[in-house]
C-alpha cells in the first residue's frame, strides 16, 4: 500500500549505495524541501542533519538493498517517520529521519529507560513540590507532595497514562533532582549514539531546546525494549494500583492507555501485532507515535512518526507504514 502525499522527498535515499550522494550536496536540497514543508505546516523547524549525522547513521545501522526508498513511498501529514527491522538491522522506510523535531511525551521512553537502568523497581519514591505542574492541558495523575509509591507503580502510570507529574516524581527520586536526572538522560542519549537529541525535562512538555530525531528515538526505543519491565508495561491497556499519602492513607488510581490501537479506535494492519508503544502530543510537537510491533514470524519492528497533523493522520499513516512489513521486497 502506497503512502500518497503532497511532496516526494527526493533527497537522502535510505540505501547504503546512496549515502555518498547525500554527502556531496544533497543535504542542502533536503534542508530546503523540509523548510518549505515546515512553513506549510506552521511549526518551528529546529535543524536538519548534516554529513556528520549521515556518517553516524551508516556506522550504527546496517542498511541493505531491500530498504524502501523515497521514490516508492511518501508521507503526507507527518514531518518525519521511520520503520526499523530489529532482526535484520535494516531501515524498512524512512522520511526525514535525521531532522530534529519536538518529541512531546515520547520523551518518557528515555525517562523509563534511565529509571529502570539506574533504579530499583521496588524502591519507594516520595513526591515533593516538583510534582506540581500548572501548565494548561498537561496530563496529570494528580499526585501531591508527600505521596509515596514504588518505582514500578510510577513507571506503569508514566508509560500507560503519560502522567507528567509522575515523570517529575521519578526524575527527582532517581536522579536526586529533576535537573540531575535530565543530565542522566542526555548522557544516556549520547552513549546510545542519539547525538541529535537534547532533553530539558523528563516529561516532554514543550521547551524550545527539547528535541530529537526519528533515528535517535529508534536508538532509544530499541534499548528500552531490552528491559522486560518496560515491554511488560507498554503492553497493557490499563493499570490499577494503590499508593499512599503523607499520612499513610491509601489512594487508589486506575489509568487507561493513551495508545488508540490498544483502545481499538483504529484497526491494526493484518498480520501485525502491536506489542506496545508511546504516544505524545503538544501544540508544537503535533501528534507523535512510537510503536513496538512484531510480524507473523515474531520478528520485531519499531515504527516512529513525529509531528503529524492530527490523531487520525498519525494512526492512519502508522498503519500504512506498518503494512510495509508484509509487502514483498520491503523488508
Amino acid at each position: 500500500m502506497k503512502l500518497t502525499g503532497r511532496k516526494r522527498a527526493a533527497a537522502f535515499l535510505v540505501c547504503a549505495g546512496m549515502v555518498m550522494v547525500f554527502l556531496t550536496g544533497c543535504g542542502s536540497q533536503l534542508k530546503a524541501a523540509f523548510e518549505e514543508q515546515a512553513g506549510n505546516n506552521s511549526y518551528e523547524l529546529i535543524t536538519v542533519s548534516t554529513q556528520e549525522r549521515a556518517t553516524s547513521f551508516v556506522a550504527n545501522l546496517a542498511v541493505g538493498e531491500t530498504s524502501v526508498s523515497y521514490d516508492d513511498y511518501e508521507i503526507e501529514y507527518a514531518s518525519a517517520a521511520g520503520l526499523f527491522d530489529l532482526t535484520n538491522h535494516e531501515v524498512v522506510f524512512a522520511y526525514n529521519m535525521h531532522s530534529k523535531l519536538y518529541m512531546a511525551s515520547l520523551t518518557k521512553l528515555m525517562t523509563a529507560l534511565v529509571a529502570v537502568k539506574y533504579g530499583s523497581l521496588d524502591q519507594t519514591l516520595t513526591a515533593t513540590d516538583a510534582v506540581t505542574i500548572t501548565e494548561s492541558g498537561a496530563q496529570l495523575a494528580g499526585i501531591s507532595a508527600g505521596d509515596t509509591m514504588t518505582l514500578e507503580q510510577a513507571l506503569n502510570i508514566l508509560l500507560i497514562y503519560s502522567a507528567n507529574d509522575v515523570a517529575n516524581l521519578i526524575a527527582e527520586n532517581i536522579g536526586g533532582s529533576v535537573d540531575a536526572f535530565v543530565e542522566m538522560m542526555n548522557e544516556e542519549a549520547n552513549a546510545l549514539g542519539a547525538t541529535n537529541t537534547h532533553f530539558t525535562n523528563p516529561h516532554g512538555l514543550h521547551d524550545n531546546d527539547h528535541y530529537t530525531t526519528v533515528y535517535d528515538l529508534y536508538l532509544i526505543f530499541q534499548e528500552a525494549v531490552k528491559y522486560e519491565a518496560i515491554t511488560q508495561i507498554i503492553s497493557q491497556s490499563s493499570y490499577s494500583t494503590t499508593y499512599y499519602d503523607s499520612s499513610g492513607n491509601a489512594k487508589n488510581i486506575t489509568v487507561n492507555t493513551t495508545n488508540a490501537f490498544f483502545r481499538q479506535l483504529y484497526v491494526t494492519p493484518e498480520n501485525i501485532t502491536i506489542l506496545g508503544g508511546k504516544t505524545g502530543y503538544t501544540d508544537q510537537a503535533g501528534q507523535c507515535l512510537a510503536l513496538y510491533v512484531k510480524d507473523v514470524n515474531g520478528n520485531p519492528y519499531i515504527g516512529i512518526i513525529l509531528h503529524s497533523y492530527d490523531r487520525d493522520s498519525v494512526y492512519g499513516e502508522m498503519k500504512t507504514m506498518l503494512e510495509l512489513v508484509n509487502t514483498p521486497g520491503a523488508s
